[in-house]
């Protein structure tokens, strides 16, 4: 993708308005013009993905978003379908929705169904209990927090029965236990201030078979 070029105008904060708004915060700054300025730029992150075979869940929030959505469906036209949803978050939804194999997803909430093409809604669901406090550390006021509580959802599937995850999140290992896969513990206590979690610094380089059409 293009480089950004990064300007105060490059981005666009209509959802960080939003959010601020919502959350009582204070206002967002317009951007300052400057020379270089060259409309917004298109953004996107890896983390905005999940890959299902042959198709991309894409997650769109704002025209930085979109507009990268633009390149990607241009780029990968004919090897790849690109699917927005809006707004599933801000940015990345890799602690919101995650597939364990094909036709089951990891969720953070059941209202994610409704955002996604119509073939995926019927998949199976698994939406673990509400985060313990008690499984993170303690920190203080000035710590950097660079995650949700929420991050211990960003597992990694080793295969279709295989699921590891965060030694601490007991409740959610519990609930994939519940569900017939197999746990394998990791000690990771502070993902909050690394800002990622298992599937985050993972990198899939060899996967048995090739990319399948699981929306068809």
């Amino acid at each position: 993708m293009p480089r950004p070029g990064l300007t105060d105008a490059s981005f666009d904060l209509s959802y960080a308005r939003h959010a601020a708004a919502a959350l009582g915060a204070g206002a967002v700054p317009y951007a300052r013009p400057g020379p270089y300025d060259a409309g917004y730029d298109m953004m996107l992150d890896g983390a905005q993905v999940v890959r299902l075979g042959r198709d991309l869940i894409v997650n769109t929030a704002q025209a930085n978003h979109r507009s990268a959505a633009d390149w990607l469906e241009r780029h990968l036209r004919g090897r790849f379908t690109v699917h927005r949803v809006e707004r599933m978050a801000d940015s990345h939804i890799d602690a919101t929705l995650l597939a364990l194999r094909p036709g089951v997803f990891l969720a953070r909430h059941d209202r994610v169904r409704d955002l996604l093409p119509r073939p995926l809604q019927g998949w199976k669901f698994i939406v673990p209990p509400e985060p313990d406090p008690a499984d993170f550390p303690s920190y203080v006021p000035r710590d950097l927090l660079l995650t949700s509580p929420y991050i211990d959802l960003n597992v990694l599937s080793v295969d279709e029965t295989t699921v590891l995850v965060n030694a601490a999140a007991t409740s959610l290992r519990a609930a994939l236990e519940t569900n017939g896969f197999t746990v394998v513990p990791v000690r990771h206590r502070h993902r909050r201030l690394f800002g990622g979690g298992l599937h985050c610094f993972t990198l899939d380089t060899v996967r048995d078979g090739g990319p399948e059409g699981y929306l068809n």
